[in-house]
């Protein structure tokens, strides 16, 4: 198997503390991680930075454990496909999931968010990316994923949103998406037939000091389209950004 962390001569042993802005010292995670020799590490990182830090070595284990405000789950398990418990744990509550996968193709990353993952890292990653991709996923899951302006229910040709309750229809048959996608329909909507610059919808949607690839946001724009039924609702424009054409 290879290494989750790069970089591990300089951060397995003694993870240096992150210092951002906006941590929660009682912020509990639960780690998904059934290898002993991967989930010692993380647990003493993250407790380092100020966090609570359980650990399920099974999908059972997992859902059994108690309540947690974020998952890290390793879709590497002994007893369930990861991808099976990602839908499993989506379907029982909204707390946010973050996956760690050796799988790297597009079409698992957007198996993976189509299941409920708000977002996922490719294995080997650092420490300090993840770090900052719990803080940038919780910011955006404690304020609800609201963006400015957005109220009540919107409607542009045969989409419906509604902003409060967070719901999505087409042609009045509801749409469940995950809390990311619900974010980039929800901003694209803000203008519509306008065009959203790449740059300013991760600073929006995801966090204005993100550290991931821009490629996210392709993945969640390919899996929006997916579930909207109506790919040429959302036209790309090359080297710029998207549009909402519904």
């Amino acid at each position: 198997m290879a290494p989750v962390l790069g970089d591990s001569r300089s951060e397995s042993s003694a993870y240096p503390r992150v210092m951002t802005v906006g941590t929660s010292p009682r912020a509990r995670l639960l780690l998904v991680e059934d290898e002993e020799a991967i989930a010692t590490p993380l647990v003493e990182g993250l407790e380092r930075e100020g966090y609570d830090v359980g650990v399920a070595r099974t999908g059972a284990e997992a859902m059994d454990a108690d309540p947690s405000d974020l998952v890290l789950l390793d879709l590497g398990l002994p007893d369930v496909d990861g991808a099976d418990l990602c839908r499993l744990l989506r379907a029982r509550s909204s707390t946010p999931i973050i996956v760690l996968t050796a799988r790297g193709s597009e079409l698992d990353r957007v198996l993976l968010l189509e299941l409920g993952a708000d977002d996922y890292m490719v294995k080997p990653f650092g420490f300090r990316e993840l770090v900052a991709r719990i803080r940038a996923v919780s910011r955006r899951s404690s304020t609800g994923g609201e963006l400015p302006g957005d109220s009540g229910v919107q409607t542009i040709g045969e989409l419906r949103i509604d902003h409060r309750a967070r719901r999505v229809f087409a042609a009045d048959a509801e749409i469940e998406l995950t809390p990311k996608e619900f974010d980039l329909l929800a901003r694209l909507a803000r203008d519509p037939g306008a065009v959203v610059r790449r740059e300013q919808i991760i600073e929006e949607v995801w966090d204005v000091n993100w550290w991931g690839p821009t490629k996210t946001l392709d993945v969640h724009v390919a899996s929006l389209r997916k579930k909207l039924g109506q790919p040429s609702w959302i036209s790309t424009v090359r080297g710029v950004g998207y549009r909402l054409d519904a």
